[in-house]
């Protein structure tokens, strides 16, 4: 797993997939920093339609990937 900062966001890279790698906010994760929930509490932020079929299609890719089974091993 790495971490980079896009558009001043913190983001992680994950590994796993068949496809290759992708990338999920951190606060999306248990990675996230427990008091910035709080903070956010207060002031709740809610997805945007683009963030929601972002994560929509993250879903459905990764399922697809656990459906067909386990990955053959990497050369």
């Amino acid at each position: 797993m790495k971490t980079k900062r896009v558009n001043g966001i913190e983001t992680l890279i994950l590994d796993g997939t068949d496809r290759g790698s992708f990338s999920v906010l951190r606060e999306w994760t248990d990675r996230a920093d427990p008091l910035e929930s709080l903070e956010h509490e207060a002031n709740p932020t809610s997805l945007s339609i683009p963030m929601l079929l972002e994560l929509a299609a993250l879903v459905e890719t990764l399922a697809e990937d656990l459906a067909e089974g386990p990955a053959s091993p990497k050369r």
